[in-house]
């Protein structure tokens, strides 16, 4: 498909995922409609979380995506085949899902029963890691020498997508019906009409990080400007006309991704994507090399069946996920995950019983819930550019941040279960970030040990990690614990007490995961220094 002076290349495919990203992070919006959900329903709040657990399994479970993108990308994209597929399939279970929602709450079909009810949940929340797959694998392929910081920009505008999609549904002032009919219909369409342009493109230019980092800072801008409309939002009554002129100014600032792409699309007509080796110097070294090219290195013993590249590659051998799961760092790197993102998920999953318990005003708690948007934004994106800044300026492999912001992450649960004044705004701000950081460094880790072949498989199931440690630390530690203290109050819980030993033991396992993700740091040190050293002797 090639328009006029526009033709699909990996600036667009960036762009156009870009747009996708943000209208794809729906189940951070749950809190919206659920109300309406329990009310029209007639829903307990034990089976409101019982819908809402099935809607964090669909969010994270996205083993299929990942066997998905595989079959229609590996070895080589043919007709009809591509991460168009997948982004398809992902709209139309985003469709069937929603629009099933919508009608059950709007009372077009008879109240279903709640298995159904999961079902589609879980379908509406599935269909997101269809597009995320799609995007972050995608942006990997056409990046790889930057795959830090292409998947901090995708994971961190899904990040931001559930604060957009509510400035949208502000904006309209709609009810909660019509919010489910807008999400089971505007995503669909923008999906299927932009799918198309999202395609792997290996061409290398010289322009590359000049492009992404203009790219970064528009989402850094696009994140402070959603923070300051979100604080006054929360703080003033802000009438019709404000809102929209705020709206029309964030559409603005979501439409400039695909000024860049145009412009670096530009200049690679002009310039044409210089050869990192002209094919005389790929010539000279292939036969100064032959006797290093016949030595590989191994960065796990042999019977780990973890086998490295050969001297002059970046990646090792691609691994399936059945071989990767037998690997000592495909478990190091889940249990760091279960660490991280279990007790992360878990922190925001309670924010607001949480603000409750401590004295915290409605809008207080409101605002630092909406918030979390921003901090996990920062995370995700800045964990990922920081990766590539720390590898390739003084050869940091990435484990090692992973090591640092999980670390972080512990002392945050520790700031909440303080209890000190103003204790929840530091505390979920450091939690957020440090959360938002193992979801770009953990697939940007993937790629690089286990290969990009069947990278979208392994990171989405070592994200099973995230709903799996959710469930953990919710349910068997801050569930168990809040229920124990509050039946001793008579149903409720006020004070301290009710969440400091859970939080102080979140804050021990997040330090354990730092640990964990230390010793993964020293397994694959050697790894990323050879590769570091042989991309350098390749540019030069």
């Amino acid at each position: 498909m090639e328009i006029s002076g526009f033709m699909p290349n990996k600036w667009i495919a960036t762009a156009l995922g870009i747009w996708i990203q943000c209208i794809c992070g729906a189940s951070y919006t749950f809190s919206i409609y659920s109300p309406a959900l329990k009310s029209t329903q007639a829903y307990d709040q034990s089976t409101l979380d019982t819908v809402s657990v099935f809607k964090d399994i669909g969010a994270n479970a996205g083993i299929i995506s990942g066997f998905l993108y595989s079959a229609v990308t590996t070895p080589a994209p043919r007709p009809f085949a591509g991460p168009w597929v997948v982004h398809a399939a992902g709209a139309i279970q985003w469709f069937l899902g929603y629009i099933f929602i919508w009608a059950a709450v709007s009372g077009v079909i008879d109240r279903p029963p709640v298995p159904a009810m999961c079902f589609f949940m879980f379908l509406a929340a599935h269909a997101q890691t269809f597009f995320n797959t799609a995007n972050v694998v995608t942006g990997v392929h056409n990046f790889e020498h930057y795959s830090g910081t292409v998947v901090g920009i995708m994971k961190g505008y899904l990040g931001l997508s559930g604060a957009l999609i509510i400035q949208v549904y502000t904006t309209c002032n709609g009810d909660p019906s019509n919010f489910l009919l807008m999400l089971a219909v505007l995503p669909t369409l923008l999906s299927i009409m932009f799918m198309w342009f999202v395609r792997i493109d290996k061409t290398e230019s010289s322009n590359e990080m000049k492009h992404l980092n203009s790219l970064s800072a528009l989402a850094v801008i696009v994140a402070f400007y959603l923070m300051v409309v979100i604080i006054l939002n929360n703080t003033f009554s802000l009438s019709a006309w404000t809102r929209f002129f705020t709206f029309s100014i964030l559409l603005i600032l979501l439409a400039a991704p695909l000024g860049i792409a145009i412009n670096a699309q530009k200049e690679d007509f002009r310039e044409p994507s210089p050869s990192f080796i002209s094919e005389k110097s790929q010539v000279n070294k292939s036969e100064s090399m032959d006797a290093e090219d016949s030595v590989e290195y191994h960065e796990l013993p042999r019977e780990e069946n973890q086998i490295m590249a050969v001297a002059n590659s970046r990646t090792p051998q691609p691994l399936n996920v059945l071989e990767a799961i037998r690997t000592i760092n495909f478990w190091l790197l889940f249990l760091a995950m279960v660490c991280g993102m279990g007790s992360g998920l878990a922190t925001i999953n309670n924010m607001s019983q949480i603000g409750q318990s401590l004295g915290y005003t409605a809008t207080e708690t409101k605002t630092f819930v909406s918030l979390w948007s921003i901090w996990n934004f920062l995370g995700r994106f800045g964990a990922g550019y920081t990766s590539d800044f720390l590898l390739h300026s003084y050869g940091w492999a990435r484990p090692l941040l992973m090591a640092i912001t999980l670390l972080g992450m512990s002392g945050g649960h520790i700031m909440i279960a303080s209890g000190f004044s103003g204790n929840l705004y530091v505390g979920s701000i450091l939690v957020g970030i440090c959360y938002g950081s193992q979801w770009s460094l953990m697939p940007t880790i993937t790629s690089e040990i286990f290969g990009l072949e069947h990278m979208g498989t392994i990171f989405n199931t070592i994200a099973i990690a995230s709903p799996l440690g959710s469930y953990i630390f919710s349910v068997r530690v801050i569930g168990y614990i809040y229920d124990r203290e509050a039946t001793e109050e008579h149903g409720s819980c006020n004070g301290t007490h009710c969440f400091v030993v859970s939080f102080l033991v979140m804050a021990v396992v997040a330090f354990f995961g730092s640990l964990v993700a230390a010793a993964l740091f020293f397994r694959t040190r050697r790894f990323y220094r050879l590769a570091l050293q042989r991309r350098v002797e390749c540019l030069s």
